[in-house]
């Protein structure tokens, strides 16, 4: 199945079975089928509200995330479009405030999935869903619609939005190599230079470009890439400042400083995808925000699988009374985050299962100053780690206490019988977060 998509709503499931007739089964960077298939569909990207437009290795989704509650907070109606999924597919498409309902999924689906049969198209799953937002949003009154950037920026999917209101770029790291790397698809910059060549092609004539802080070299291909399109980029710690200080958050531009309370979701590393959202919001001029919609933006976006705490459910109660995380993060940027989280406090009990195409030695090797035990498990139904050789790695980062488990109910109900732990947490995957948050709540909603 693409992306391992299901459904337990048999129509909408239906078309999800579709995929592995029709598509590829694997992600095609470019604009030409996406243009021809939404061409087939009378445009529908063409017929959008005003777009904030969002690309990054980590932070993308929170940042989307923040945009939706400050712009709902002052009583906008707000579409959004973000991926992966955790554990429904109809995660991906918010329309107008809500996920998109089953009723209404599985008709646009098929209407894609027809449009491209009948013109012989074998469009990827990720195109596919792409248009299917796109309609939605076409066919449903909002105010804004926020669309999240799947892979790279340059040939995503989504890049075929032509007048983004406001674009910006999250932190960024090194990912999806094979694609964004591609020495055959780009230019033969150095490889985070290269990837934030590939993010920074979402700029458009006319848009704004939001940016965090980067190494200059790497600022440099963005600020290039923005000029060519006749824009200058409006970057962190020049153009906009974002800092914690104390129990406050402090944003500063040249509109004036704002003083906000810390964001709910955990992490120091959300302040700065917080900033991000405030000074999209902040550098374009259609839509007016009073400082209350920034402050109930902090304390209400929640971003299941980042950073999330879960308080309860069978899978709490098997660790009980300790702690337990849930974080999909699965590289090295991420793992600095986490590790940075955890510094302070108990450490922590580990469970982790990571695709196989993702690095997982040095993501054990950041984690492992505040890390005391590993319990590997695999990724159901994925190319993956063998938990055998993810424990190993783990003992080579210096992670003294290693055990593997054939999935985390398990790798939990071993660690509770210790009766020493404190605080786990359950890392390394989107998809082993879906499995996780699917069995023992809450569903992402």
């Amino acid at each position: 199945m693409a992306d391992h998509a299901h459904s337990d709503d048999p129509a909408v499931q239906a078309q999800l079975d579709r995929f592995a007739q029709l598509s590829p089964g694997r992600d095609i960077l470019g604009l030409e089928r996406i243009q021809r298939l939404l061409e087939l569909l009378d445009n529908p990207h063409l017929d959008l509200p005003p777009v904030f437009h969002v690309a990054g290795t980590n932070g993308k989704g929170s940042t989307c995330a923040f945009l939706r509650a400050a712009l709902e907070a002052a009583g906008r109606r707000v579409h959004a479009y973000t991926s992966p999924h955790l554990v429904r597919f109809n995660e991906r498409i918010r329309v107008a405030g809500n996920l998109i309902t089953d009723e209404a999924l599985a008709p646009l689906l098929a209407e894609v999935l027809d449009a491209a049969e009948a013109d012989g198209m074998a469009p990827s799953f990720f195109e596919a869903t792409t248009a299917a937002a796109f309609l939605a949003f076409s066919r449903t009154k909002a105010d804004v619609a926020i669309i999240e950037v799947g892979l790279g920026g340059r040939l995503d999917a989504t890049n075929i939005i032509p007048k983004p209101l406001i674009c910006g770029i999250a932190q960024l790291g090194i990912d999806h190599e094979a694609f964004l790397l591609d020495p055959e698809n780009g230019p033969g910059f150095a490889p985070l230079e290269r990837i934030g060549f590939e993010k920074a092609g979402i700029a458009k004539a006319n848009a704004p470009l939001v940016t965090m802080a980067y190494p200059e070299a790497v600022a440099g291909r963005i600020a290039d890439v923005a000029a060519a399109v006749g824009i200058t980029t409006l970057v962190q710690g020049q153009d906009w400042h974002c800092q914690l200080k104390g129990d406050t958050l402090i944003y500063r531009d040249a509109k004036g400083p704002l003083r906000l309370p810390l964001p709910h979701m955990a992490g120091d590393h959300q302040v700065a995808n917080a900033g991000l959202a405030i000074a999209m919001l902040r550098h374009q001029d259609r839509i007016t925000l009073r400082d209350h919609a920034f402050t109930v933006a902090m304390e209400k976006t929640q971003w299941p699988a980042r950073m999330q705490r879960l308080t309860s459910g069978p899978f709490v109660d098997l660790v009980k009374p300790a702690q337990l995380w849930l974080d999909g993060g699965h590289n090295p940027n991420a793992a600095e985050a986490i590790a940075a989280t955890f510094l302070r406090g108990p450490a922590l009990d580990v469970v982790i299962g990571m695709l196989a195409n993702k690095d997982a030695a040095e993501f054990l090797r950041i984690i492992a100053p505040v890390t005391r035990s590993v319990t590997a498990v695999p990724t159901p139904g994925h190319d993956c780690h063998a938990p055998e050789d993810l424990a190993a790695m783990a003992q080579s980062a210096g992670i003294g206490t290693t055990a593997t488990a054939p999935d985390v109910e398990s790798a939990l109900r071993q660690l509770g019988a210790r009766g020493d732990v404190r605080r786990v947490a359950i890392l390394g995957s989107l998809y082993l977060a879906g499995v996780v948050l699917k069995q023992n709540g809450p569903l992402p909603d």
